[in-house]
């Protein structure tokens, strides 16, 4: 089996990754930074979304586990002190595969240059590159919904639900269900403008158009990445076809780390 492993970068994280290498080298397992069957994320969530993006070409050949140095993730399940567990278990124990949905966010331009396509394994959003209110019309399925105006949208995965589309209100969703969910940054509700105010969750055959009413450049954040796109037709969100793919050892509830994230001391 090939590995590669991904570290945060400070000093624990960097000679935990060196550890890891040398013992998976000691079972005759081989180092892969270009085709690796399994990657190590050593860090936290945040590490693992930068390793998700450096082989998001490779999620039918590619599993994620990850290990965090700080905080308890939602991505990283094991700690250091569990390192040598971990690496028998890669060298010995064929892993089970878990999988979750990815977003699928294709941006589209008026003129002719050719459409960009991106995964997210957390989130997307949206707004107004300008600073002023984001105007765009919502179009689920075909049908103009409504026109949004506020500071922004984000539309996030079940398993990016923890993250800022829970700190705008949005629901938690189970990474089992193939679905995307619309969140609201601070909408412009009175008289003469109204949105639903609440999060809207899309299943799998449902697609999500965003339209913007106004020629503005948007920013738009794809996870970590940052993106500046002009002269925008239309924002395609959807259920992507890809899932990404973690190696699991061992049970690794959902609503356990939803628990000791958010409500355990």
């Amino acid at each position: 089996m090939k590995f590669s492993i991904r570290s945060k970068g400070d000093e624990t994280s960097n000679k935990l990754k060196h550890q890891i290498k040398r013992y998976l080298n000691g079972f005759n397992l081989i180092y892969d930074e270009d085709e690796p069957d399994i990657v190590i994320s050593v860090g936290g969530d945040g590490t693992l979304l930068h390793a998700f993006h450096q082989y998001v070409h490779r999620l039918n050949d590619t599993a994620f586990v990850g290990v965090h140095t700080g905080h308890l993730g939602f991505y990283a399940d094991w700690t250091p002190d569990e390192i040598e567990k971990l690496v028998i278990h890669l060298a010995k124990t064929p892993f089970q595969v878990v999988e979750y949905p990815l977003l699928e966010v294709t941006i589209r331009f008026n003129h002719d240059e050719e459409e960009k396509r991106y995964l997210a394994l957390n989130e997307c959003t949206v707004k107004n590159m300008e600073g002023s209110s984001l105007v765009i019309d919502v179009v689920i399925k075909g049908e103009k919904f409504e026109t949004f105006r506020g500071d922004g949208l984000c539309i996030s995965t079940p398993s990016g639900s923890t993250a800022y589309n829970k700190a705008l209100s949005g629901a938690i969703i189970h990474p089992s269900l193939s679905a995307i969910q619309l969140a609201e940054m601070a909408s412009i509700n009175n008289r003469v403008f109204r949105t639903v105010g609440s999060p809207l969750v899309l299943p799998q055959h449902h697609t999500c158009n965003l339209k913007p009413v106004n020629d503005v450049n948007f920013d738009i954040t794809i996870d970590h990445l940052f993106l500046i796109h002009k002269d925008v037709k239309s924002i395609q969100c959807r259920v992507a076809d890809e899932k990404v793919r973690f190696a699991r050892f061992r049970p690794f509830p959902f609503w356990k780390r939803v628990k000791e994230s958010f409500i355990m001391d």
